[in-house]
């Protein structure tokens, strides 16, 4: 006997949003989107997704909620704003933000949804970038209830290979900033290799090749190290200025929990320069040009 699947709403459609909207699409799930500039939302129309005309209609449309947005003041926006999701919410209904966020307003903001439209809240947000997205294979973290979690697992494995419960709401921000302390100081190591390695004549397209295997190998070293020797920036797959503002993040919650985080308090002051350079909506491949002789 076959159950109909939930319908959803999906609230971001940009570098991530998309991708993650066209496996759902392909599942067979019943999907309604909206975005800021609707225009964005046109293939997935195309494609059979209904489109809504605020984050209320949308709400209102769908068993559960679906965000990918660019911060927490953006996330605030589409569900407490004028047409909020708060204002097409229902006891009974999910929301899951793939977003990254601060964790303690991801806490805040749960709690005020439930009091005021009795919506649950799972924190997911992602790793993998978009080639994750496209070929679903990213890692999502969750913070909530476990039986919400249960609710959400098959549309989750749909969009991901891997799905682990961190704990109440707001753990899987916390791990999401965890993990983009990893990445980002990454990068700008990365940068820095393959600008050491063209500085001092090795031919910096080999670096990753050759450390392959070895304790400095990773994800990061393999994607980021080719593309920096060749200069290859585009198609831009995520943002300089989401590092910086996961980076951010992670020093204002440390703060918060008074833990020491120099290392990352650093990558972020250097994504900063960097950003300030014309660089905020460029690929963080674009880290290496920090450290060239720009002579």
């Amino acid at each position: 006997m076959s159950t109909a699947l939930p319908s959803l709403g999906f609230a971001g459609i940009g570098l991530m949003g998309l991708p993650m909207c066209r496996r759902l699409l392909a599942a067979g799930y019943p999907l309604t989107v909206w975005n800021r500039s609707p225009e964005k939302c046109a293939e997935l129309v195309a494609a059979g997704a209904k489109l809504a005309h605020s984050p209320a209609e949308l709400s209102r449309g769908s068993d559960m909620v679906l965000l990918c947005l660019a911060d927490t003041a953006v996330v605030r926006e589409v569900v407490f704003g004028e047409q909020g999701v708060v204002h097409g919410g229902r006891s009974g209904q999910l929301l899951i933000d793939f977003s990254s966020l601060e964790p303690t307003a991801t806490r805040e903001m749960a709690a005020e949804v439930a009091a005021l439209c009795g919506m649950a809240w799972l924190d997911a947000p992602v790793s993998g970038g978009t080639p994750g997205a496209e070929a679903g294979t990213l890692a999502i973290m969750v913070g909530g209830e476990p039986s919400d979690l249960e609710r959400a697992r098959p549309i989750l494995l749909t969009l991901g290979q891997r799905v682990t419960h961190m704990g109440a709401v707001g753990a899987g921000q916390v791990t999401k900033a965890c993990n983009q302390m990893i990445v980002a100081c990454n990068a700008l190591v990365i940068a820095e290799v393959v600008a050491l390695a063209e500085r001092s004549g090795v031919d910096a397209t080999l670096i990753a090749e050759a450390l392959a295997g070895g304790f400095a190998d990773s994800k990061p070293l393999q994607i980021l190290a080719p593309q920096m020797a060749e200069s290859r920036f585009e198609p831009i797959k995520w943002h300089v200025r989401t590092l910086l503002k996961d980076l951010d993040g992670a020093v204002k919650f440390s703060r918060e929990q008074g833990s020491a985080t120099p290392v990352t308090a650093l990558a972020a002051q250097l994504m900063r320069l960097h950003g300030s350079q014309g660089n905020l909506q460029k690929d963080p491949a674009t880290l290496v040009e920090l450290y060239r002789n720009k002579e």
